[in-house]
């Protein structure tokens, strides 16, 4: 279309389309996207951060900020709260986790973080205001340390062959919509720390 004066004025298709786009937006529900890794040392032991703001130890990563990618998120997290860059490597699994103690549902990318001799945590500059200190773990001991959701993760993660799609942990034909017993709380008031299924912020 054009002005007065002969010059092409904006489309009005096109701005009716970006119209119904930003509705769309606006509108549709979102889920939490939480980027996460696994560096495992020499011996085969997981690394996992023990945390200010929740009993149970996780794995490093955080929740994406908006228009970042999982990849990009797990490297800013590693950079900001273990103060080292490191390489991320093959996405191992997806999961889909289900509401946990009053937090909506969120899908979580784990990626390999590849293999570091056991000193590698030495001298790293932790983010106090989040992680307390890092432990190598190995696999068999999880369950004494993180939430059972991210024991079932981890070890999916682990296997000689993982499904590219878990739900709660469990290959999707498994997963609680079929029958499966869920460990989760969905109470909102069932609250033991400020979160759970990841980072307490988006740094």
């Amino acid at each position: 279309m054009a002005s007065a004066d002969g010059a092409a004025g904006p489309d009005p298709s096109e701005e009716q389309r970006l119209a119904f786009i930003a509705t769309l937006n606006e509108r549709l529900p979102t889920k939490r996207v939480i980027a996460q890794g696994i560096l495992r040392n020499d011996s085969g032991a997981v690394l996992l951060a023990e945390l200010t703001y929740k009993l149970e130890w996780d794995l490093p990563g955080g929740v994406a900020d908006r228009f970042e990618s999982p990849a990009a998120c797990l490297r800013r997290e590693c950079r900001e709260e273990l103060g080292v860059d490191v390489s991320v490597g093959d996405l191992l699994t997806t999961a889909w986790l289900p509401p946990y103690r009053g937090w909506d549902d969120a899908v979580v990318f784990l990626f390999d973080l590849g293999v570091q001799q056991a000193d590698w945590i030495t001298g790293l500059d932790l983010q106090e205001r989040e992680i307390i200190a890092l432990h190598w773990v190995s696999p068999a001991d999880l369950e004494e340390h993180v939430a059972p959701y991210a024991v079932r993760l981890i070890r999916a993660a682990l296997a000689a062959t993982c499904p590219a799609y878990l739900e709660d942990g469990y290959p999707a034909a498994l997963g609680p919509a079929s029958g499966r017993p869920a460990d989760h709380d969905h109470s909102p008031a069932h609250h033991d720390s400020p979160t759970d299924h990841t980072d307490v912020e988006s740094s």
